[in-house]
């Protein structure tokens, strides 16, 4: 299992290497999920990239935003250049993006980032089809649930060992972006849950978690399968970075980490110690915690400067083979090579005869042994050496550093991969036309019979077949929703759609690349739903290819953006209801005595949440409401009307204030159709 270092900028790529990680991943200046980080520019990006590989650790690029259509040529742009360097894998969100990556460089490895929310094996299998060769699985999943997955994945499974834990599922936060138009879908989150958000009797800041620590567990992942335990830390300092390697290095080595080691990680960044919560299962109040002022006072510079004797000298951890041979009458010979093959040969200068003491292999050996201050370790020697000669040991120690110099340079170099530009979908190949119809999504089996000019109403896939079959006797249009969070139930969802099925329920509604694996496993008819992010005409044509009747586009684009994308595929927008500003396991009302399923910021403003599947969603403080700009809808051939807490009669006042094209009275917004995001 490889330790893989988090790299913000060009300062933490020695600390990482040297304190033992085995692959590093970093962000170019564009395009990264981490856009507040330093990040690389292309001189920075190639240097690091030559340094890594010199040393045998692998550089993986993170591409990981949701791209717009205007985007597409600019982010293949930036991974043309990682194939000229070239690195050794990027790391995806975009469905879009990673089809059009797939074509333009099919050597290119492609690794699924934790933003396209995978947490069940179905997910897994998808993106193995779609060309990917690894999955960073979501931070929520259990011991037991990775290992299931584990078990069964057809390819490689990366798992965050430790670093900070949003509240939401990564690819399902939209908080940051609704209150503040910084989408983390972007790499622009402005963090909001770290501020006062509170349930009744709850800690006070009911939306922060501590940071997730797994490093005593690396030898349990390391047997289930897992290839790859990532570090989260591209936005914090070198000396995290460094101490968060060297404790998984040692963990990883022998089984444990030094205690005193893990207080200095703790001292340089921490939220109030450190969980395990969601690994162990163990989830509830004891999993959330805040950045204190003793937690910020406590990396002190005594802490700092023991951190930097981690990475001050290199790390000897490339092996290397020597062979010298010295002749009576001619250059003395050193030739190293590496396990991978390559060789490096040196000429010396044409050896003495010893007048009192002759060169022999030991002597010789020695010498070459000496490799500190480079990253060589001397595994192998062979010598060759007439009797009777001597050579000056500097002459030798000189011919050794020229060799691993040349050895060095040469490790550095690699092939560039092939990268032809593909060719781009075309956008705003779509009639500009307003919606024409609507689709209903609730939360209970109580619908008015208002909804039956509905095309479809969306309903909980936990509904009761008796409830199920009475609304389709009434003669709604049924599909059901599969929910986003399936931790630990995708097989219990699998059995019940079968049973659905066999009700005469064909259609679902998935939001996640996993529920999409799942209801094509059983041959149903998919509409797509918003935590798919669809936010670019690539990603539209992925959906179709990929077996989707229709889709509702990403929530982050605003009204212009979507009246110019293509595609074939019918399109549809949330245009009312509370939408959904987080998506989280650990839900904040068991923070609650009462178990109140309401969440206040410090202005007093209530979010709802309510529980589906597996995980909670927060609802947003106010309905969204484009009931009078139905007409500026263009490109959108539905209308989804999102139904949550609203009481029966009130789902029926809206559908008429949406028939009418009236504005809704009362507080309400407009979503980012208007504002856009970052």
């Amino acid at each position: 299992m490889e330790i893989l270092a988090p790299a913000g900028g060009a300062d933490t790529i020695e600390p990482a290497v040297r304190a033992g990680a085995d692959a590093v991943y970093l962000g170019a200046v564009s395009f990264s999920a981490r856009a507040s980080a330093k990040n690389f520019n292309k001189e920075e990006l190639k240097n690091a990239v030559e340094f890594c590989r010199q040393r045998g650790v692998r550089v993986y690029l993170a591409c990981n935003t949701l791209v717009r259509d205007d985007e597409l040529k600019k982010a293949l742009e930036v991974i043309e250049y990682a194939c000229e360097l070239p690195v050794d894998a990027v790391i995806i969100q975009d469905m879009g993006l990673a089809g059009l990556v797939k074509r333009a460089a099919p050597g290119l490895r492609l690794h699924a980032s934790t933003q396209m929310s995978v947490h069940t094996l179905g997910g897994v299998e998808l993106l193995a089809e779609q060309g990917f060769k690894r999955v960073v699985l979501s931070r929520e999943l259990s011991r037991d649930e990775i290992e299931r997955i584990a078990a069964k994945s057809p390819i490689e499974l990366e798992v965050f060992v430790h670093g900070a834990l949003c509240m939401c599922v990564s690819g399902q936060c939209y908080f940051s972006a609704m209150l503040g138009g910084r989408s983390g879908n972007r790499g622009a989150c402005a963090q909001p849950c770290r501020l006062p958000f509170s349930v009744k009797g709850g800690t006070g800041h009911d939306l922060s978690l501590k940071d997730q620590s797994l490093i005593a567990y690396l030898r349990e992942l390391d047997e289930m399968g897992i290839a790859s335990a990532k570090i989260e830390g591209r936005m914090k300092r070198p000396e995290y970075t460094a101490a968060a390697v060297a404790a998984c290095r040692q963990s990883l080595d022998t089984g444990h980490a030094d205690p005193e080691l893990i207080r200095k990680l703790e001292a340089v960044f921490s939220r109030s110690g450190f969980t395990q919560g969601y690994y162990t299962g163990k989830r509830g109040r004891e999993m959330f915690g805040i950045r204190s002022k003793e937690d910020v006072m406590s990396a002190t510079g005594k802490v700092l400067n023991s951190i930097h004797a981690l990475y001050k000298n290199e790390r000897q951890s490339v092996p290397f083979n020597a062979a010298l041979t010295i002749k009576n009458n001619e250059p003395a010979v050193l030739s190293v090579s590496d396990k991978e093959g390559r060789s490096v040969k040196v000429e010396g200068p044409v050896p003495e005869k010893a007048l009192r003491v002759e060169l022999t292999k030991e002597k010789c050996e020695s010498s070459i042994a000496r490799t500190g201050g480079t990253p060589f370790l001397a595994s192998g020697f062979e010598a060759e050496i007439d009797s009777g000669l001597t050579l000056p040991m500097n002459e030798l120690n000189a011919m050794r550093r020229q060799a691993l110099s040349e050895l060095l340079e040469r490790r550095g170099r690699k092939e560039p991969l092939s990268f032809v530009m593909p060719e781009l979908p075309a956008p705003d190949t779509r009639k500009k036309l307003p919606p024409r119809n609507y689709r209903a999504r609730f939360t209970n089996g109580r619908i008015s019979d208002a909804f039956l000019g509905c095309e479809l109403v969306y309903v909980p896939m936990t509904l009761k077949n008796s409830e199920l079959e009475s609304l389709m006797d009434r003669g709604f249009a049924v599909a059901v929703e599969i929910p986003r969070g399936m931790f630990g139930i995708e097989d219990r969802i699998y059995r019940r759609l079968g049973e659905i099925k066999k009700l005469g329920i064909n259609e679902v509604l998935a939001g996640n690349i996993g529920s999409v694996e799942i209801a094509r496993s059983l041959g149903l008819d998919i509409h797509g739903g918003f935590g798919l992010n669809l936010t670019n005409t690539a990603a539209v044509e992925w959906a179709e290819k990929t077996g989707l009747m229709d889709a509702e586009i990403s929530i982050e684009l605003t009204v212009e953006q979507i009246s110019r994308l293509g595609g074939r595929l019918p399109l549809g927008i949330v245009s009312s209801g509370r939408l959904p500003l987080m998506l989280t396991r650990n839900c904040p009302a068991d923070n609650s005595p009462e178990g109140e399923m309401l969440l206040r910021d410090r202005k007093g403003m209530e979010f709802p949440m309510q529980t589906l599947g597996a995980c909670t969603e927060v609802l947003n403080s106010v309905p969204l409401d484009l009931a009078d700009r139905r007409s500026e809808l263009l490109g959108v051939d539905f209308e989804v009307l999102r139904f949550s807490v609203e009481a029966p009669a009130e789902t029926e006042d809206i559908l008429g204030i949406f028939d009418r094209g009236e504005c809704r009275r009362g507080m309400h917004t407009r979503g980012l159709y208007y504002r856009g995001v970052e």
